[in-house]
């Protein structure tokens, strides 16, 4: 393989180890939410490169801590534990993008750096062992319910985002953590992850789930007075959820379920 060959596979391997899925929807969100607080186009461009940034420390940090664990439970698919790319190389750059993320949320003022900054550190210490104790919830409440404000904080004139804003904006990082673990809950177990989703097990992890999202959607409803259509998918949803996971263990059908009413409780937030 000739040298810039070996270097596009290098990038390649890089890009799929940020978790691209999530950092691409998070990322979409936050420009999402800048446009519906009507930011500066300058604005919005440094809070998305932020946020991207951001999700990318966060993606490649977590399959470097977890190289070792994922080559022990076969997830070759990964591409540290798969073995084209060594986890040193991807912390490297893992560093690097954090850096390159404080940087970008500087000049949008101490607010928005301060919000993104505490986002970060939670993210970082979930991937380096907070994810193995029954605290595993925490940085997801903490930096989803952040999440609203950094368009806010970004802007002008900056302000916190409206309270029922940051209470769906925790429910959704609740049910991201809830029922994403679940897929992984016996492979976890085998490698000595025991989060909190683990000590409840799949059923009550779901279940809290699919709660909470009806609780963000009500917040939202609540707090504006409207989206009373997007609530209504979402307790739609639920129920069916629940109702399926009382039926039989849950599956994969439970699980794009619940991303589904997580997803209606996202778009219910950016139009509110």
């Amino acid at each position: 393989m000739t040298d810039a060959g070996k270097e596009t596979s290098v990038i390649r391997a890089l890009w799929g180890a940020t978790h691209p899925g999530p950092t691409l929807v998070v990322t979409l969100l936050s420009l999402a939410l800048g446009l519906a607080a009507g930011l500066e186009p300058l604005r919005l461009l440094v809070l998305v490169g932020a946020v991207f940034t951001g999700q990318v420390s966060v993606g490649l940090s977590n399959d470097a801590i977890d190289g070792a664990r994922d080559a022990a439970v076969g997830r070759t698919d990964k591409p540290i534990a798969g073995g084209t790319l060594t986890a040193e190389r991807a912390l490297t750059v893992a560093i690097g993008a954090v850096v390159v993320a404080v940087a970008l949320s500087l000049p949008l003022g101490p607010g928005l750096l301060a919000a993104h900054a505490l986002a970060l550190a939670s993210a970082w210490a979930y991937n380096a062992g907070l994810k193995s104790t029954p605290f595993s919830i925490a940085p997801f409440l903490l930096s989803f319910g952040l999440f609203p404000s950094f368009a806010t904080l970004s802007d002008g004139t900056p302000t916190l985002a409206p309270a029922w804003a940051t209470l769906a904006g925790a429910a959704l990082g609740a049910a991201v953590h809830l029922t994403n673990v679940v897929r992984d809950l016996d492979d976890d177990r085998r490698t000595g992850v025991r989060g909190l989703p683990h000590r409840l097990g799949a059923r009550a992890s779901v279940l809290i789930a699919a709660a909470g999202i009806v609780a963000g959607a009500l917040a939202v409803l609540v707090g504006t007075g409207r989206g009373v259509g997007f609530f209504a998918v979402v307790v739609a949803v639920a129920v069916a959820v629940i109702v399926r996971v009382l039926v039989r263990p849950p599956g994969r059908a439970v699980f794009q379920l619940t991303m589904l009413a997580a997803l209606v409780l996202a778009v219910q937030l950016v139009v509110a």
